[in-house]
């Protein structure tokens, strides 16, 4: 089962907590093990082996137990229209949500896969995994119809001005570091061509009226998140995010994810197929991408999430995607004509 993006581990479950979850299923067996594979933020997993098999125990942390339970009936329900999912295993009374000691839970099946990033996928592969994600889009779409009443408008574009005040806090904390390393230098450094790329671009904030179409979304696309099975994605999982939110706009961070070098490039032949791939299976225009395209490169210009995480929070956990993620925004400026070429062509 999947790897997050946080590789830290907690202490597994106590075996009482283990038999008493066990005991509402009729197949799951007794354990005999239980294996902390991650810690992420919004649950944490585990490895799990009884006397009937092997599963994945998922602890979701925010304890939301309606939301929890949504987000196993869609994946059932993606299941049965053809998406490649995990959903969970109900107990005997058909739940998928056990709560123990106030600790939400799921029991989902054991899938043994790996994950690949764009740089091991072939162009053919490049394309399957554009139509994988249109097809998410378009049977969400189908599951999730009748509750328009969760559609909510995408938040307003960032403004630079909020974004130079960060900008500031940051380097301040940077430059009153006593012991600086290398990545203070390389944060420091790409801080302040940051804001004068903002200083530079700031007439190009996105207008309010150029949202492209929002829909249901996965809401976190990655390669951390799809397992494949050889060369075939065999489940999408880590389905926390499931919201409306504009559907291209996934579409394109998720290529940003994909298919980024490690200096910082993006592999614009293999983002051409799979957003090729995309557009013909979610029909989404070329007018939508370009939006999309947009907005997600001035949230890319604007956001500094990891430097928060590392300099306010002291949390260290994103640091190694940060220099590829910095040099991105630099390149994707720069060579902006070309990937929205790539994204639309």
């Amino acid at each position: 089962m999947p790897r997050s993006l946080v590789h830290c581990a907690e202490a597994a479950p106590d075996g009482e907590t283990l038999s008493a979850l066990l005991r509402r299923y009729d197949t799951a067996g007794e354990a005999v093990s239980c294996e902390p594979l991650t810690q992420g933020l919004l649950n944490r997993g585990y490895r799990l082996a009884t006397t009937r098999g092997r599963f994945f125990l998922k602890h979701h942390l925010d304890g939301d137990r309606t939301a929890i339970t949504r987000q196993h009936r869609v994946t059932q329900r993606l299941e049965a229209l053809g998406v490649p999912v995990a959903p969970p295993v109900p107990d005997a009374d058909g739940r998928t949500v056990a709560v123990i000691g106030g600790r939400c839970y799921a029991l989902h099946p054991w899938i043994d896969g790996r994950h690949r990033d764009g740089g091991e996928l072939t162009a053919p592969q490049c394309w399957r995994l554009g139509g994988l994600l249109g097809l998410v889009h378009t049977c969400l779409e189908r599951v999730m119809r009748a509750r328009t009443g969760d559609r909510r408008p995408p938040g307003d574009a960032a403004v630079p001005e909020d974004t130079f005040a960060v900008i500031d806090e940051l380097l301040a904390l940077i430059r009153g570091r006593r012991d600086r390393d290398t990545f203070d230098e390389l944060a420091e450094h790409r801080l302040v061509e940051r804001r004068t790329l903002l200083e530079r671009h700031a007439h190009r904030r996105p207008e309010a009226h150029a949202v492209p179409v929002a829909g249901w979304v996965h809401g976190d696309f990655h390669p951390l998140n799809l397992l494949y099975r050889d060369t075939e994605p065999a489940a999408i999982v880590d389905w926390d995010r499931l919201g409306v939110q504009p559907r291209a706009e996934e579409a394109v961070r998720a290529a940003a994810i994909f298919f980024v070098r490690p200096g910082g490039t993006l592999e614009l032949a293999k983002v051409r197929s799979y957003a090729r791939a995309y557009r013909c299976a979610a029909g989404a225009g070329t007018s939508e991408m370009a939006a999309a395209v947009h907005r997600v490169w001035w949230e890319r210009l604007n956001d500094f999430w990891m430097l928060r995480w590392r300099y306010q929070l002291g949390d260290r956990r994103a640091d190694p995607q940060f220099p590829a993620a910095a040099a991105l925004v630099v390149w994707w400026t720069r060579e902006y004509d070309a990937v929205c070429d790539a994204f639309c062509g």
